[in-house]
């Protein structure tokens, strides 16, 4: 049998797109790990802010909204962007970057923000109010979209690491590491951290879509972190902390450079992150009762990658989703699908340009490659 998609990935990248295209295609998705979501999606802080990713981004994050909040999977929390009285310039210049996206910020007085983060030192006196900030469903967003892919006949296979694609009379052959084998006329390369892995063993040339490790700790801490505790971000990208159960998640915001891996913590960077969050709060640590990490995946100019590619047939990117792609899954999603099956823009996607994420931003740096 000949499928006329696989999708290389099940993460929330792949689940998503493939639940868009098995309505209207024979889809087969393959994931690597024994379960889908293994990776990046099941290691997410698990937020919907709509500055995340900037303002590139926006348009994704806003048009996904809706869908998120109509299917059950976000509870508002708000989003403050925190800095000291010499970040006041960074503050209005991050304010200026949205103006025009849509998106609502609103400046907040000393005496309004110590009310919302009462453990918080007076010298961070500066902040900017994002009050669409939401927690989501990570987990939930991802089974509704791998059930509605199987629901409508997609193929899942598990323990399916793609080692060899090869094109052949319009169909891809596509061979696992244990020597499976299956056909289809398109491939999505919905791999995250291993898209340009994918990329090499079809035969395209790598984008340069890199992983970059992201901790996060658990502290618990003294007095509980209170429910309604806002999401908390460092203007300058050094941290964020947001609520759970009395508890804090806490991140170093880190960005280290690292190979396709199932990403663990090092001990070096919860310590900067704790390090950090002591010299904002007055909270006293009581223990670190978790940690992990994961690997978010961005393309060199940090945007998405939607589209054919420019040179490899029925090869197509959906890939470099950074770590705003669980936020933006809906509205990506069925972009792609729309550009994969040539269909028409919806309601949820008119608004967005689809040239601005397309692999042939890329063509010049491919063709030298």
């Amino acid at each position: 049998m000949i499928h006329d998609i696989a999708v290389i990935g099940a993460g929330m990248a792949g689940a998503s797109i493939a639940a868009e295209l098995a309505p209207h295609a024979r889809v087969l998705l393959l994931e690597a790990e024994d379960a889908p979501g293994y990776h990046a999606t099941g290691r997410s802080a698990a937020f919907w802010e709509e500055c995340y990713g900037g303002p590139g981004v926006v348009p994704l994050t806003r048009a996904s909204g809706a869908y998120l909040g109509d299917h059950g999977f976000l509870t508002p929390r708000g989003a403050l962007y925190i800095g000291r009285a010499e970040d006041a310039a960074a503050m209005a210049e991050f304010r200026a970057s949205y103006e025009g996206t849509g998106v609502r910020i609103e400046r907040l007085a000393p005496a309004s923000l110590g009310a919302m983060i009462p453990q918080i030192r007076p010298e961070w006196s500066e902040a900017l109010h994002q009050p669409a900030c939401a927690d989501i469903d990570v987990a939930g967003l991802h089974q509704h979209y791998l059930a509605i892919a199987r629901r409508n006949c997609a193929e899942v296979v598990t323990r399916a690491r793609v080692a060899g694609l090869a094109r052949e009379g319009g169909a891809w052959t596509i061979t696992s590491a244990r020597g499976e084998t299956w056909r289809a006329r398109t491939i999505v390369n919905a791999a995250g951290a291993w898209a340009d892995e994918i990329a090499v063993v079809a035969g395209a040339a790598p984008i340069g879509i890199a992983p970059f490790r992201r901790t996060v700790a658990v502290l618990r801490v003294d007095p509980p972190a209170p429910a309604d505790l806002p999401l908390v971000l460092d203007i300058n990208g050094g941290f964020y902390f947001k609520p759970d159960a009395g508890r804090l998640w806490l991140s170093p915001h880190d960005e280290i450079p690292s190979e396709p891996c199932d990403a663990a913590p090092e001990e070096l960077d919860v310590a900067i992150a704790i390090d950090r969050f002591q010299s904002v709060t007055d909270w006293r640590i009581a223990a670190v009762e978790r940690r992990w990490a994961g690997l978010r995946s961005f393309a060199p100019d940090r945007m998405p990658v939607y589209g054919f590619d420019p040179q490899a047939e029925g090869f197509f990117w959906f890939a470099g989703q950074g770590g705003f792609g669980i936020q933006t899954a809906p509205a990506a999603a069925r972009l792609g699908a729309q550009l994969l099956l040539d269909l028409a823009a919806d309601a949820m996607t008119a608004g967005i340009d689809a040239t601005a994420y397309s692999p042939a931003r890329f063509a010049a740096a491919l063709q030298s490659a």
